[in-house]
């Protein structure tokens, strides 16, 4: 996609649908001594893949594993590098999230888990408080930890030589977003973000390039008119249960899967319902 970057490109498919183990765009940065991966995928066969395809790519070794936030479709496949010597690169609350999540992946993705008993996250990480740099020979990326936002733990990742920023799921591109963390901290961050000078972003789901900031336009516009509508329904002193049976009913049009919509309706009115 850019000089020493690779991206692999999730498919569009919706959290049950059989293919969801590879639903996330997942990155590649190769420098002089070493590669870094940016996401594994949602199951322990797409780390496999992924892990086979970095090494089709250089005979160099992957130095750093990098997680982008704590979903499903962006670290099962961790498994796939525990042997690797890589380090483990995540936000400072990653391992919390990802300990909060065991039960729930264990009960649900089993199949993508496939067995293994790796950890997902080693106890001796790279765990981001603000920003710090990781250097790949020659190449250095820029890991910056962001407040709670899509998610608690996301962060992005600079790779400066070429412009690109991947946002893991900072960015939503054709499918829908999903609010997991605050939409008062993802509107924060957009705001911050859109006067970077970026050659391109990788988000987190769309294509595997995009110009910024245009490419953040119709998510600012939706988390926007979330929190108008949420904010709204509150002043009014509607009920949640009737908002969501609205927003069941009136899926925002432009997006592919729609199905987070009332959840995260939901999420925006208790946010919003003690200001």
């Amino acid at each position: 996609m850019a000089d020493g970057v690779f991206v692999h490109q999730g498919k569009h498919v919706a959290v049950d649908d059989p293919a969801r183990g590879d639903s996330a765009n997942l990155g590649v940065v190769v420098g002089q001594r070493c590669a870094a991966v940016i996401d594994t995928g949602g199951s322990a066969a797409t780390g496999r893949a992924l892990r086979a395809a970095v090494a089709a790519l250089t005979p160099l070794p992957v130095c750093y594993v990098i997680n982008t936030h704590a979903h499903f479709d962006h670290l099962l496949g961790n498994a796939a590098f525990a042997d690797s010597g890589a380090r483990f690169v995540g936000h400072q609350e990653l391992p919390a999230a990802v300990a909060a999540s065991e039960e729930y992946f264990s009960e649900h993705f089993a199949a993508e888990r496939a067995g293994d008993t790796h950890p997902l996250l080693p106890a001796d990480g790279v765990w981001v408080a603000n920003a710090t740099r990781l250097d790949l020979g020659g190449r250095e990326l820029l890991v910056s930890a962001v407040p709670k936002a899509h998610s608690s733990a996301d962060l992005t990742v600079l790779d400066a030589a070429t412009g690109t920023l991947f946002t893991g799921d900072l960015v939503f591109m054709a499918r829908l977003p999903v609010l997991d963390g605050s939409l008062r901290g993802w509107l924060a961050w957009l705001d911050a973000a859109q006067a970077q000078t970026l050659a391109r972003i990788v988000p987190g789901h769309g294509p595997v390039s995009a110009p910024w900031p245009a490419a953040a336009a119709p998510e600012r516009a939706y988390l926007e008119a979330l929190q108008r509508e949420a904010r709204a329904a509150i002043k009014a002193g509607d009920f949640l249960e009737d908002v969501l049976a609205r927003a069941e009913a009136t899926p925002p049009a432009g997006w592919m899967l729609t199905g987070p919509h009332p959840r995260n309706m939901s999420k925006a009115f208790r946010e919003f319902e003690w200001d």
